[in-house]
């Protein structure tokens, strides 16, 4: 395929100044418009033939996906802890903004398989704790099914705190990862149905010197990935629900 360079060039900035225009929503009639302009142009028809182009840190430039988040008025998102990582991490209801998401993507041992993680950086807005700058780390594998498609399946996850944060307050915070939480008898009988139905191991304890703690999901469901588009600068993919992220590369 025959790439106009020119084009294209227009096409990604287009699409950088409707994200921009936008807070980031890819449901926005513009960036809908612009990211369509974007991927009839794409140089990538073939993911299997891509070379390393899909190996790289990716660095999320349009909004997260995560359910339930609120915008603030500098553009930026608030969730809940739990949003982040299938509640799995408690205190749950804690309330943290997103500072970034990233997505190393790199070929595994196997050769087959890559990495699929979703690297959350984050930083607690809960009146009641100190302000606490961590990391959530939803570890996932995937593979090329065909010319345009990834499957992807989560393996787990990892909470951790960054360099920055006193890990004292660390673990007053978030110390106690292997006690029940209150919750009502329908919410516990769904906890109990996704830990046997995914094979979930939940967190039992938190290392007291780097303050992380980590969960094990050995059957996750698999989903599947459409790469819509693919070159040394951006990449754009539309999830099973129709959700569409746009990643810069930032190696």
């Amino acid at each position: 395929m025959v790439v106009d360079m020119a084009k294209c060039a227009a096409a990604k900035a287009a699409l950088r100044q409707a994200l921009a225009a936008n807070c980031g929503n890819t449901k926005d009639k513009t960036v809908i418009d612009a990211i369509a302009n974007l991927q009839s142009l794409n140089p990538t028809t073939v993911i299997a033939e891509s070379g390393n182009l899909m190996d790289n840190e990716w660095l999320l430039i349009s909004a997260p996906n995560f359910p339930q988040g609120e915008k603030l008025a500098d553009g930026k998102f608030i969730y809940t802890l739990g949003r982040l990582a299938f509640n799995m991490f408690q205190p749950t209801g804690i309330k943290v903004v997103i500072d970034r998401v990233l997505q190393p993507v790199f070929l595994l041992g196997n050769g087959k398989q890559r990495s699929h993680d979703i690297v959350v950086e984050f930083t607690t807005i809960d009146d009641s704790i100190p302000q606490l700058s961590g990391i959530v780390r939803n570890q996932g594998i995937c593979q090329i099914v065909s010319d345009t498609i990834l499957q992807v399946e989560f393996t787990g996850g990892t909470l951790k705190p960054k360099s920055s944060t006193n890990i004292d307050e660390w673990k007053a915070v978030f110390g106690g990862q292997s006690k029940s939480k209150k919750t009502s008898w329908k919410d516990s009988l769904t906890s109990v149905f996704f830990r046997l139905m995914f094979g979930i191991i939940p967190p039992q304890s938190m290392n007291p010197e780097t303050g992380e703690t980590s969960f094990i999901m050995n059957r996750s469901p698999k989903g599947r990935l459409e790469i819509l588009y693919l070159d040394e600068e951006l990449r754009i993919t539309c999830g099973e629900k129709g959700t569409i992220l746009v990643c810069e590369r930032l190696l």
